[in-house]
């Protein structure tokens, strides 16, 4: 058989199942707007897809809620006005914190942008002085942020994510791992 996708209506939870090459029956709820997936066996039977559902039927109720309540979900039905807002929140509290973590780092920065970015927290370009932020930071704790800050500004010194750009982010931020993982 090859591969397939088709919906099914269980107890009024739509699914998207696509059946392929797998050994596994598994269903996902996906941002932005809490779409149930199941991947599934191309012999396994709809009956047992359904029954499978019904089963998980309060799992996927909590992760849908959990993922259209997600800053990361809100963010893909913001307005403009919404967006802007953010962008006040991020440039009243970025330049403070470059500027409180740009001598600790031995760095310069000539210019901040502000931008309402999908796939990145941040970007600098070291050669010009100039590091990016993501407006929706706007949207989590304000930790998050200054982790992002001082994460670009490692990347004047570490242009990589390596062990010594690890290391570096270890001893400026211990707890960075644990604000990095906020904004997944």
């Amino acid at each position: 058989m090859r591969r397939s996708v088709y919906e099914l209506n269980v107890g009024g939870i739509m699914v998207q199942v696509t059946r392929k090459r797998v050994k596994n029956l598994r269903i996902a709820v996906v941002p932005p707007d809490g779409t149930v997936k199941a991947t599934a066996p191309c012999s396994l039977s709809d009956d047992r897809i359904i029954r499978f559902i019904e089963s998980r039927r309060e799992w996927i109720v909590d992760q849908r809620r959990s993922v259209i309540a997600s800053p990361a979900s809100r963010a893909e039905r913001a307005s403009d006005a919404e967006i802007a807002q953010w962008k006040a929140v991020v440039v009243s509290c970025v330049p403070a914190l470059v500027y409180e973590w740009a001598p600790v780092l031995g760095v310069s920065v000539r210019k901040l942008d502000y931008r309402n970015m999908k796939s990145r927290w941040g970007s600098c370009q070291p050669s010009t002085g100039r590091v990016c932020i993501n407006v929706r930071l706007a949207l989590y704790p304000p930790e998050c942020l200054e982790y992002v800050v001082v994460h670009e500004l490692c990347h004047f010194l570490v242009p990589n994510h390596g062990p010594e750009f690890k290391e570096l982010m270890g001893r400026l931020m211990p707890d960075w791992k644990e604000r990095a993982a906020k904004l997944r």
